[in-house]
């Protein structure tokens, strides 16, 4: 032991935890045994934010190293893992900034929730054969992983667990592997390529969304779950379309067979400027095309019945769309800063526009709604500053706070019924704007929501 290291410690069961350290920090080689006793485990929180720590090593008589146990120890370089670890806890050695090189041992049954999360100088990690589960956003935003192996023993790793490895080029995921979380390799663009194997039978949604260089998700043939289409993943029988890639071009067409888009299959898809949706898709799922900057224009089919929300969130270029005539609502978040969105007609049948649905679309200066449509969900024009003029048909019976928020071009509200519900809030910033109602209908006074009224039969 490097300095005279001081250690609080507890006893359970005639063994010893390391509960806190208040020495010196450098590089510590921790105790096997305290006044006669097996050290068996690291306490939660035992080296938090330990800044003058720069390395360590656990002794072959600890099982245990708990939550916390090391997160924010920004020196440290070097952690020696024992063949004796089988748990690593949450966020055990989180935002470890300097430590560059890790082999978890092959003992250990779960890699902890936010275990390396934020080691941004981790450039190697080696998950031994044995390993079995790696946990939520493990790995999350270890920004200089340039190559991982996921070994078979792991039947499953979580959410997020690569998250953000932006310079992670190499993936092997070995055979036995079952189950890969919800957007587990999100934002890893450096990635090129990857081969599922055919023991994998769940792949979450988005699990390789974002990653802007990769050509080809490649699925063993033997898998009876998913399969390819030159590079782009699909279920088995191909009609559910799970994950585009970058690397099937700018311009794509969506193979007839599919009935379903999952979420997030096309996010951040920043190349793709041109998609052709089939008469045969039913489903579109959430944030399907999300940040697909470069997309100009969509028709949806009038065969899609169900749409998820911000389908179109941040599609900067998306100046035209076609909705099916069979939607039932404008989803939450759908065309969010759609900033070359000019116009929008909403097809009548369409019964409740979401929340965030249009705003900050800066260019929308016309949009039709409905007789069909009861209610408009808060935020769901703001900022919308090229809309001059909105009428709001009488079947509208509520409109959530600050609907038309900062629409600061606009001038007239032309209500075609009675007042609906609404909150002080709906007009703010709308400095220009006068409501509208038709005599003979109830429920109205000057000001409304703030803004001045008036009759008016238009």
């Amino acid at each position: 032991m490097a300095g005279q290291a001081q250690f609080t410690c507890t006893t359970n069961a005639g063994a010893i935890t390391l509960a806190g350290y208040t020495g010196s920090g450098g590089d510590l080689t921790l105790p096997a045994t305290t006044n006669g006793l097996p050290v068996t485990s690291i306490g939660q929180n035992a080296f938090y934010n330990c800044a003058s720590l720069t390395g360590v090593e656990i002794p072959g008589s600890v099982a245990k190293v708990g939550a916390y146990a090391f997160k924010n120890c920004a020196k440290l370089a070097h952690a020696g893992i024992p063949t004796s670890v089988t748990s690593i806890g949450e966020a055990a050695f989180e935002d470890c900034a300097s430590l560059t090189s890790v082999t978890i041992p092959g003992g250990v049954t779960n890699i902890g929730e936010l275990a390396f999360s934020g080691c941004t100088g981790l450039t190697n990690a080696t998950i031994s054969d044995g390993v079995t589960s790696i946990g939520l956003d493990a790995f999350f935003g270890c920004s200089s992983l340039a190559s991982v192996t996921i070994p078979g023993s792991v039947a499953r790793f979580g959410a997020y667990s690569f998250k953000d490895c932006v310079k992670l080029a190499s993936l092997t995921i070995a055979g036995g592997v079952t189950a890969i979380g919800p957007v587990a390799f999100q934002s890893c663009g450096s990635l090129t390529s990857v081969a599922i194997p055919a023991s994998v039978t769940n792949i979450g949604y988005g699990a390789f969304s974002s990653c802007t260089n990769l050509a080809a998700i490649n699925v063993d043939p033997r898998n009876a779950r998913y399969s390819s289409i030159n590079g782009v993943l699909f279920n088995k029988n191909q009609t559910t379309l799970i994950q585009h890639v970058p690397g099937a071009g700018e311009s794509y067409a969506i193979p007839a067979s599919v009935n379903s888009i999952r979420d997030e299959a096309f996010v951040d898809g920043v190349s793709l400027t041109s998609v052709t949706i089939p008469g045969s898709v039913t489903n579109i799922g959430d944030d399907v095309f999300a940040g697909c900057s470069n997309l100009t224009s969509v028709t949806i089919p009038n065969s899609v019945t169900s749409m998820g929300g911000g389908v179109f969130d941040h599609c900067a270029r998306l100046a035209r769309v076609t909705i099916s005539s069979r939607a039932t609502n404008i989803g939450t978040y759908l065309f969010t800063a759609c900033s070359a969105l000019t116009s929008i007609s909403i097809p009548n049948g369409v019964t409740s526009i979401g929340h965030d649905a249009f705003n900050e679309c800066t260019s929308l200066a016309s949009v039709i709604v409905p007789g069909s449509v009861t209610s408009i969900g808060q935020d769901a024009f703001y900022g919308c500053s090229s809309l001059a003029s909105v009428t709001i048909p009488g079947s509208v019976t509520n409109i959530g706070p600050f609907a038309f928020e900062d629409c600061t071009n606009l001038t007239g509200i032309h209500f075609e019924g009675n007042a609906p519900t609404v909150s002080s809030s709906l007009f703010l910033s709308d400095t220009n704007a006068t409501v509208y109602y038709l005599p003979g209908t109830t429920g109205w006074s000057s000001p409304f929501a703030g803004r001045p009224a008036r009759s008016s039969t238009r």
